[in-house]
């Protein structure tokens, strides 16, 4: 009996400890979520697939894709890939202040380039999540052959 009553507390002992431990992962759980709200948060005016249109190959064409810092702490820009060599990123170097307004100007040269194109620029920042994706496409027309006679 006497260790029936042992083996009884144990369990119980042992099930308030495991409850412990569920409320401190549930603790954490909240407290990343609150974290997470307040960290930096790069929001571009626009959304979905920059369009430059037509273009013919060789043209070089820019957008500005504009942001605001929509979080509570500064929002540093490390780094930004392309998907291509014909795609040229330029963005703040400076850290960008919650609230204030920036921009990520992308460059393509459409050089060697023909028919339908589609390319990703990916930003890595610290935010949640550390990579947003810009997009962008354009049509590029083959150059008109300068040594055809009218």
């Amino acid at each position: 009996m006497h260790l029936r009553n042992w083996l009884f507390i144990t369990a119980v002992a042992s099930i308030g400890f495991g409850q412990i431990s569920c409320d401190n992962r549930q603790q954490g759980k909240e407290s990343k979520e609150v974290a997470s709200e307040k960290m930096p948060k790069i929001t571009f005016a626009e959304t979905g697939i920059y369009d430059f249109g037509t273009l013919t190959e060789g043209d070089t064409v820019e957008h500005t894709f504009a942001f605001t810092n929509t979080g509570e702490f500064p929002l540093i820009i490390n780094n930004i890939t392309a998907s291509c060599g014909c795609t040229t990123p330029d963005w703040p170097h400076e850290p960008v202040a919650p609230g204030a307004k920036s921009s990520v100007r992308v460059r393509f040269n459409s050089r060697g380039k023909s028919g339908e194109q589609s390319k990703t620029i990916t930003i890595f920042a610290n935010t949640e999540p550390a990579m947003t994706d810009l997009h962008f496409k354009a049509m590029v027309n083959p150059k008109a052959d300068s040594t055809k006679n009218s």
